[in-house]
This record gives structure tokens, C-alpha cells and sequence, in this order.
């Protein structure tokens, strides 16, 4: 329409809907919005191009997810006879058992997942682990779920806050027992036989170490009182490429300030990379009654760091440790 047109009809429009139509129709033809059906026969045709090549590939991949599935299943179909007694025992028992089948079995599948030094862990009797804390705890997953299925039992852990504030988490935290952390509930915990996890780090330690592995634990001792208090061993633990499957985005400063200043975990984390991991759990630190809280949290770090030193490439590398995953199930079945 012409510039004479468009006066002409909104000067010939009878009433408010005819002028709007008319303005409407001026908008249109400015805005260049007279080739909207030409744009939509465009797309309508790359639809039908790219339609079939998106299902070629979207249906070997739903393939894939069936087949990891069928194998999760089989995992549970595996333990069914323990599983069976568990709930014939207690409910929540044989929920917790379901659970651990089915993260040990993603364990196995997605991350070749394998623990040495199991024995260290007590069948009776309490003690504390303490673990690094990687950008996604799911090493710490893997690992509980292993406790219940070889040793049979329950381990406690210590959380974070803000976990307990995410709506629907509660009950999944009750049934596994996991607490805030006041020391005098983490003491009660030893005392009352349990085993019980924790990872002096947390929050600042799975957001802001990196590929290096730091230990970011500032002067935190509080966990090496309770193991004072509670007389109770302390085994180090630590999973090697746990920063190579999640990585996180805290290093960057803007995410630093937001947890710092408002101690709001928001750094994005990225990955799931299908990489080795294997924990390493080592030698119990008995409790000395000579030793105070600061000098069993420096051993205990020490301890860690050892293992750190020992099994983790540093810097670690996302292409490294999926290219060693890959070679060790060859090699392994090379065998």
C-alpha cells in the first residue's frame, strides 16, 4: 500500500475497527510482515526436509536409552532375592536396597564406577569418612549405595542447608539418613554406631576447586572434633576424574561474589561426561587421645591429599579421562 493509500484510508475509515484494521494492514506493510506466508511456506518446507533426518537420529539414541535401561533392570533383577527379604524386614529397608541397585547400577554403566579399599570400611561399628567434594557429589552416591549393598548398612551423611530447603527432598533425606550437621547430632550419630560422611569442603569446595583438585577447606576443624569426641577412626576417601564427569562454572568471579555475598550456590555445573571413576578409600586414622582437633584435620588432609597426589592427573582433562575409559574397557576385554 502507498504512502496516498494509507492516508486515504485511515481518512476513509468509518469507525475505530475499520481504522485500526487500516493501521494495522500500514504496520504490516512497514514492518515488511507482507511476506509472513512466504516465511511460513519456507519453514513448513525445511520441516518437512529435516523431519525424517531429526528421527534417523532421535530413534537410535531412544534405542540406546531402552538398552541402559533393560540393563538397570537386570541390576535390580540381580540383587531380587535380597531385595525380597529387605522388604519383607522393613519398608524403608527395601527401599533403600531398590535405590542403591539402581545407583550402583548407573555407576557400573555410565562411569565403569570401582572402589578399592572396601575393607576398610567396618561391618560393626562406627566411623567417620571424610571425602573431597566434587562438583556433583554422585562419586558419594555411588559410594553409599555400595555400603548398603556389601556391608549392608546405612551411612550417615552431612549436607548442606540448602539441601533441605529444596521442596520434595525431605523424605529421600530422611530414609538415608542424612543431617544438617550440628556437631552434637554428628557425635550422637559415632556414638549410636552409624557410619557417617562428610566432606569438610562442601559448597565451596564442590563450586569454586577446579581440574587441580585443591582442597578448599579454609580452617575447618569441626569434623576432627566429632572424631575426637566420638573416639571413633577417620578413613579418607577420594575419587579419582570426579572433576573430569562435572565440572563447574564457579571459578568465574561473578559467582564467587553471588555465593560469598548470599551464600546462594548458583554456579551452573556442567558435564556427566562418562568418565573412569574409581574411589580410593585410605588407611583408617585412629583416634589418639593425644591429638587435638587441629592437628587430626591437618592429618586427615594430608591423607587426602595423598591420595590425590597418588591417583589423580593434574591438571585433570575431560578428553584424557574419557579417552583412558575407553582404553581400559578394550583393554579389560582384550583380557
Amino acid at each position: 500500500m502507498s504512502d496516498t493509500g494509507n492516508q486515504s484510508c485511515l481518512r476513509g475509515a468509518e469507525n475505530m475497527v475499520s481504522f485500526l484494521v487500516c493501521l494495522f494492514h500500514e504496520l504490516e506493510e512497514w514492518a515488511g510482515l507482507g511476506q509472513v506466508e512466504d516465511y511460513l511456506s519456507v519453514l513448513e518446507y525445511l520441516l518437512w526436509v529435516f523431519t525424517p533426518l531429526v528421527i534417523v537420529f532421535i530413534v537410535p539414541f531412544l534405542i540406546v536409552i531402552l538398552l541402559y535401561l533393560s540393563i538397570l533392570f537386570l541390576h535390580v533383577y540381580k540383587r531380587k532375592n535380597q531385595l525380597r527379604e529387605a522388604y519383607c524386614n522393613n519398608l524403608w529397608d527395601g527401599a533403600r536396597k531398590t535405590l542403591a541397585t539402581l545407583w550402583d547400577g548407573h555407576g557400573a554403566i555410565w562411569h565403569g564406577y570401582e572402589i578399592h579399599g572396601m575393607e576398610k570400611i567396618p561391618d560393626k561399628g562406627p566411623a567417620l569418612i571424610v571425602y573431597y567434594h566434587g562438583a556433583i557429589p554422585v562419586d558419594y552416591y555411588y559410594f553409599l549405595a555400595n555400603v548398603i549393598i556389601q556391608k549392608g548398612r546405612t551411612c550417615h551423611s552431612v549436607a548442606d542447608h540448602f539441601l533441605f530447603k529444596i521442596p520434595g527432598f525431605k523424605l529421600l533425606l530422611e530414609v538415608f539418613s542424612v543431617i544438617h550437621g550440628p556437631q552434637e547430632e554428628c557425635v550422637r550419630a559415632l556414638r549410636n554406631g552409624h557410619l557417617l560422611g562428610i566432606s569438610p569442603g562442601g559448597v565451596r569446595e564442590a563450586l569454586f576447586s577446579d581440574e587441580t583438585y585443591p582442597l578448599l577447606w579454609g580452617k575447618r576443624k569441626g569434623f576432627a572434633q566429632v572424631a575426637i569426641d566420638s573416639q571413633v577412626p577417620v578413613i579418607p576417601m577420594f575419587t579419582q576424574n570426579v572433576r573430569e564427569g562435572f565440572r563447574s562454572l564457579g571459578t568465574l568471579r561473578f559467582f564467587r561474589w553471588v555465593y560469598e555475598r548470599f551464600r546462594l550456590p548458583v554456579a551452573p555445573v556442567y558435564g556427566g561426561f562418562p568418565v573412569k571413576f574409581r574411589t580410593f578409600l585410605g588407611d583408617p586414622i585412629p583416634y589418639d587421645p593425644n591429638m587435638n582437633a587441629a592437628e587430626l584435620a591437618e592429618k586427615v588432609q594430608q591423607a587426602i591429599q595423598s591420595l590425590i597426589d597418588k591417583h589423580q592427573k593434574i591438571p585433570g582433562n575431560i578428553l584424557r579421562a574419557l579417552l583412558e575409559r575407553f582404553h581400559t574397557k578394550h583393554k579389560d576385554h582384550l583380557q
